[in-house]
């Protein structure tokens, strides 16, 4: 149980930052000081628009993949790139979920 106050001074920029920033994790202005205080990791919560594009990208990737399978013996060296970049966007992928 929470009983005992802390005050700071900020400039109204940094509030307003503060405040975003806590609002995009999804918790209190508190909870984020306490957080970045204590050297927590804080990760923010996904929007729908960035879930839309990972969705998308997702989508691409499996794309491009079978495009590389379908040119395998006709094309290896267009597959090869197709592949790679295949493979950028996966090495993306898994950044985004960090």
């Amino acid at each position: 149980m929470k009983r005992e106050y802390i005050q700071i001074r900020c400039s109204i920029y940094e509030k307003k930052l503060l405040q975003r920033r806590a609002a995009r994790a999804g918790i209190s202005l508190s909870e984020y000081l306490r957080s970045t205080a204590f050297e927590r990791n804080i990760v923010e919560r996904i929007t729908a628009e960035q879930l839309e594009s990972y969705q998308m990208l997702v989508q691409y990737k499996n794309n491009f993949a079978r495009i590389s399978n379908m040119f395998k013996k006709r094309d290896p060296k267009l597959a090869a790139t197709v592949n790679k970049l295949a493979q950028e966007i996966r090495t993306h992928l898994k950044n985004f979920k960090k």
